[in-house]
């Protein structure tokens, strides 16, 4: 067994022992509700955009993709843009790896990867900064709302050009417009590729944090997780993730396409 292996045994080891602290899981719940109360993942920039996520997720997200290497990422919800631009940077970075392997050269405009983002609402100033990042050439974005018949049949048509797929929901996240989502998009992932659910942590949150928001408790997207995993055993909730981050915004909300 190799160094790396034996690392990786431990780390698995510590990642179980912490899961069922209960003394660091309730420090790490009253650190997620103070903290959000002053918009600490507002905080944060991928790449010089703003990307409006934990650092803990932020940092699970680029290990789901460097291990998935997926040609296409799909992700519901773009606001300023910094997943869409942190998405992207993976891909090139994957692309760059894979030609340093193969001793090719390969142009990244010329790569077949791409991250394809969808909103209801793209701000100019958001859709001009993006599209003038150096990683545009690997992000295409569509206006209009994700669970709309137009757009689900656009994301498809899109969607069957490629091998491994990965999908992010974060936008509306009341449970029937997740649930939509999930019904939309979720039969996409790839087999061994991951269905990512965002903001299933308002389930767990004081419902008095919402008070200007049409979801809250028992009304969200890890509501509407549990929903869909009734009749879609294609899916398992990947709790290894959760329990290494403990500070995350997608509990239960990790899902993982296991045929």
């Amino acid at each position: 067994m190799s160094n790396y292996e034996n690392f990786k045994i431990e780390c698995s080891q510590n990642i179980n022992l912490q899961s069922t602290d209960s003394q660091l899981i309730s420090a790490t719940k009253d650190f997620f509700n103070r903290s959000f109360a002053f918009k600490y993942p507002y905080n944060y920039e991928f790449l010089g955009r703003p990307i409006i996520q934990y650092p803990q997720d932020m940092v699970a997200m680029q290990e789901l993709i460097w291990n998935v290497k997926p040609d296409l990422i799909i992700e519901t919800g773009i606001a300023h843009g910094g997943s869409l631009i942190m998405s992207a940077s993976m891909l090139a970075l994957i692309d760059m790896c894979e030609a340093i392997e193969s001793e090719n050269s390969i142009n990244p405009k010329e790569s077949k990867r791409k991250v394809l983002g969808i909103d209801i609402d793209i701000r100019e100033h958001n859709r001009d900064a993006i599209e003038s990042h150096p990683m545009s050439s690997r992000i295409q974005m569509i206006q209009g709302s994700s669970i709309a018949e137009g757009i689900i049949d656009q994301v498809k048509a899109i969607a069957k050009d490629y091998k491994t797929v990965l999908v992010c929901l974060d936008s509306n996240h009341t449970h029937d417009h997740v649930l939509a989502e999930l019904n939309a998009y979720a039969e996409l992932t790839s087999v061994n590729s991951y269905c990512v659910v965002f903001d299933t942590v308002v389930e767990d949150m004081p419902n008095d944090m919402f008070p200007d928001r049409p979801w809250g408790n028992g009304d969200n997207p890890k509501t509407a997780v549990w929903e869909f995993l009734k009749s879609h055993n294609e899916f398992v909730i990947d709790k290894e993730i959760q329990n290494k981050l403990l500070i995350t915004v997608a509990p239960d909300g990790y899902l993982k396409r296991i045929h």
